[in-house]
């Protein structure tokens, strides 16, 4: 379980193809933190730690990625060098700043629009009508590991639906957000209470 609230900005040193990827992934933390069989949310995906190595402020540990998990988050999202959202799962006690965040994807999105506005970027998604009835105004979303709220939402005439965020100064610089583009594809995750209520409400109707 985790809040989507990013604590590095991790970057894929390596990727081996061995049926599965395996990829090395480098971070700022103390390697002795990071346990062997721990999940860590890389992106918005939950990964399990296989090994670890380096030394406080200078670590890095290595997954695995099934091709199912590569065929279900962004495109581009497993190769060497790319920058990756990180934090570790939640612990006892922990405080719980962002919302509950799974690591599971539940859709790839794509950046339609990014305007800069004042200090901070306003982004337009673009996502599938799968998750259209999950996104909601002043709700909450989960974009490649980060908690976010929805400013707005509009329901395409195909279904689609496109929903926008503000991205202030601070999460754009602690977090991958910031460097995005239009066009770019992004891993999404609805909020895990949304979900139980579209259940709720499906079985009630």
């Amino acid at each position: 379980m985790f809040t989507g609230i990013v604590t590095a900005i991790g970057t894929i040193a390596s990727v081996e193809d061995r049926g599965d990827l395996r990829a090395v992934i480098a971070c700022p933390w103390d390697p002795a933190r990071i346990d062997i069989g721990a999940s860590i949310a890389c992106s918005g995906v939950c990964l399990t730690v296989v090994e670890r190595g380096g030394e406080q402020g200078d670590a890095w540990f290595a997954v695995d990625i099934s091709a199912e998990t590569v065929s279900r988050t962004a495109q581009g999202q497993w190769s060497e060098g790319r920058k990756l959202n990180l934090e570790q799962a939640l612990r006892l006690g922990d405080e719980l700043g962002g919302h509950i965040v799974t690591g599971h994807v539940d859709a790839v999105g794509r950046v339609a629009l990014k305007r800069d506005v004042g200090g901070s970027h306003r982004f337009e998604i673009l996502a599938g009508k799968a998750i259209a009835p999950y996104v909601a105004e002043k709700g909450s979303i989960t974009v490649d590991g980060v908690s976010l709220t929805v400013n707005e939402v509009v329901d395409e005439a195909d279904g689609d639906v496109r929903f926008s965020l503000n991205i202030i100064p601070h999460t754009g610089e602690v977090t991958t957000l910031g460097a995005l583009e239009e066009g770019d594809s992004v891993n999404l995750e609805i909020d895990v209470l949304a979900r139980y209520l579209k259940r709720m409400q499906s079985l009630n109707s």
